[in-house]
């Protein structure tokens, strides 16, 4: 899944999107593209959960791309 993360601006945010990412599927994959703000997670959870996560860490503007 595919997550547009627009307020995401700097290697702090990375490191706050991933351990969102992981505090909710510890195995996931997420690869980060800081550069097009977008992030790719292979995950067993849902893309609801993922999201959520990655909302409640600050990223309030991130949505499914």
């Amino acid at each position: 899944m595919k997550f547009s993360i627009p307020d995401m601006t700097c290697s702090h945010c990375v490191q706050s999107v991933r351990q969102a990412v992981h505090e909710v599927d510890a195995a996931a994959s997420v690869e980060i593209d800081l550069a097009g703000r977008t992030a790719e997670v292979g995950s067993t959870a849902s893309a609801d959960t993922v999201l959520a996560a990655i909302q409640e860490a600050g990223y309030e503007e991130a949505r499914l791309a």
